[in-house]
């Protein structure tokens, strides 16, 4: 926990500042009793009415200002803790933007979001909290225990008594809860999975029926939460009527034993007042402590899973040495020599001595069954994960002495599964050059065979894309990211299965204007389609993560059994003569 404290420096002077007026604020506090028990032993009894306003007004004083130090103190340490779970919030995203998919997949989203959002919540409530009871509550029980000594040393001893068993009682609170907020942590982050896991797939959910099913799902997970929670707030809430009693039952045995000194002299009426008042506050000192260790131990889980996060290192980091001027003079040639990778976990490799080059101003294309390791020859291409073995060169340069992004700007992606962000179409589109000018966007626009969906929406390229892309169809959004790919005009072009969700004759038309923009760029385009591979200068087949056929359309055909079988089950006798 005291890892993340450190990022409370750009605040120091704002922390000072909260201390000296918490510090005024406790002295304040400490010495309105002791007036109080001069009004009543000197003016009270005396009868000297001046003496109790000139000592009242005093109290009045001495109570304002307590209350604006209180007051300021209360603003900066908000000011404080704001500015300390923004700063947070920033690093754990920033660190998050440096993992690979490793750590996603090991991390996991649901658990990330957590972490950012209730976590530094937590981290945040604690800073708020220690910044206002760091001096007081020290002070305040210090303090007030010279006062009541001052006040009656015998009548103090009872001090002596009621101190040991507080100090048990949060003892065993601390040691019963702190498990429990650790496993609240983890409840929390499951009923966060399910909820995203629903909210993402309520389209699958509600065509499939499985709407009770979703609702059973979160219905134990939200009632796993509920029962840890009840738990531990249980626990929580023991603290403070065992408290009251305590503090009702010290003031009895306080006002029977100080009514046998006051009757036998040794002490006044007012000082016994004072006296109550400084038993009062050790009490509520020390329940501030108390509530300092109600949320540490919450505080310490979340601060143990954010820095999870920020000890993390990411797995694909850039080389030492890098050769991104090399790579920038080449014209987008790619080489794949002797790949072999396998995903964390798995048995067997997804690719296995994979050899084959793409040549700049041609297509190549990969096609091979469900598995075969398709999409991962992407992956590796964009260094979305580090290869077990061999190596992957562009322009003769190897992508791991290449930055990530000088690498990836190289590229333009189109994924599998088309990703859209809320905003204009424009702002889509432009995501993938930020300086594109509007007529850069309508020509990207055209050749990815978006222009005439668009330009039937109210609103053109300023028209609104929902989360997701919900308002648009498939073949729109699949569309719309080949635009955003081609607007940056990128050496090479990869295209992951992106032609899926699109109509035959859409498909042929996007591929013709697809080869005039891309007469100079390279082109890798993983398909299902027969049709769409067929017309590529060189068609890469996979099978279990091996290559079994290189070579064009018609070679194929003759020399590759398992592309002849791909094509047999796509196209009719007809079409294969």
């Amino acid at each position: 926990m005291f890892k993340l404290l450190k990022h409370l420096k750009p605040y120091r002077a704002y922390i000072a500042l909260v201390l000296a007026l918490v510090f005024f604020q406790s002295l304040s506090e400490l010495f309105l009793p002791n007036l109080m028990a001069d009004i009543v032993d000197t003016g009270i009894v005396k009868g000297d009415i001046s003496y109790i306003l000139k000592v009242g007004g005093l109290m009045l004083l001495v109570a304002l200002a307590g209350t604006i130090c209180a007051v300021l103190a209360g603003y900066f340490a908000s000011k404080v803790a704001m500015g300390f779970g923004r700063i947070l919030r920033l690093k754990v995203f920033s660190q998050v933007e440096s993992f690979s998919f490793p750590e996603f997949n090991k991390l996991q989203t649901s658990s990330l979001i957590t972490r950012t959002t209730n976590d530094i919540t937590q981290m945040q409530q604690l800073v708020m909290v220690m910044l206002r009871m760091m001096v007081s509550a020290p002070m305040m029980c210090i303090g007030g225990i010279i006062m009541a000594v001052n006040k009656d040393a015998k009548l103090s001893l009872i001090i002596v008594v009621i101190v040991p068993i507080l100090m048990v009682a949060i003892y065993l609170l601390t040691k019963k809860s702190v498990p429990l907020f650790k496993a609240l942590q983890v409840k929390l982050d499951r009923l966060n999975l399910v909820l995203r896991e629903y909210l993402t797939g309520v389209r699958v959910i509600r065509a499939f029926n499985r709407v009770s099913y979703e609702e059973k799902r979160f219905q134990e997970a939200n009632q796993d939460l509920t029962k840890t929670a009840v738990r531990v707030f249980q626990i929580m809430a023991a603290l403070m009527p065992f408290m009251m009693l305590l503090l009702n039952l010290t003031t009895l045995v306080i006002i029977w034993f100080g009514g046998i000194r006051i009757d036998n002299g040794y002490m006044q009426v007012g000082d016994l007042m004072a006296f109550i008042q400084y038993i009062m506050q050790i009490m509520f000192s020390l329940l501030m402590f108390s509530m300092m260790f109600v949320m540490i131990p919450r505080a310490s889980a979340s601060a143990t899973r954010i820095n999870e996060v920020f000890d993390t290192a990411p797995s694909i980091v850039d080389s030492d040495v890098v050769k991104d001027d090399a790579g920038n003079r080449g014209r987008g040639q790619i080489e794949f020599n002797e790949v072999t990778f396998s995903y964390p976990g798995a048995e067997k490799p997804a690719l296995k001595n994979i050899s084959f080059m793409a040549l700049p101003g041609k297509t190549t294309a990969i096609i091979g069954g469900t598995g075969s390791g398709k999409s991962s020859l992407l992956s590796l291409l964009m260094r979305f994960y580090d290869l077990a073995s061999g190596s992957i060169l562009i322009d003769g340069v190897d992508i791991r002495e290449i930055s990530q992004q000088s690498l990836r700007a190289k590229i333009g992606y189109v994924p599998q599964k088309p990703i859209l962000f809320t905003g204009t179409i424009a702002d889509n589109i432009r995501y993938g050059k930020e300086d594109a000018t509007e007529a850069e966007i309508w020509q990207a626009a055209e050749i990815a065979q978006a222009r005439e969906f668009i330009d039937s929406m109210e609103d053109g390229i300023n028209s609104y894309i929902a989360q997701g892309g919900t308002n648009i169809s498939g073949g729109q959004k699949q569309r719309l990211s080949m635009a955003r790919a081609l607007v940056r005009r990128p050496k090479i072009y990869a295209f992951d299965d992106s032609f899926s969700a699109l109509d035959f004759k859409t498909d042929a038309k996007l591929r013709l204007a697809l080869k005039q923009e891309t007469l100079e760029a390279t082109v890798l385009i993983i398909a299902q389609r027969v049709s769409t591979v067929m017309d590529a200068d060189q068609i890469v087949v996979l099978d279990e993560g091996e290559i079994v056929g290189l070579g064009k359309h018609k070679e194929l055909l003759h020399s590759c059994h398992v592309y002849r079988e791909i094509v047999q089950s796509q196209l009719s006798g007809e079409e294969l003569a």
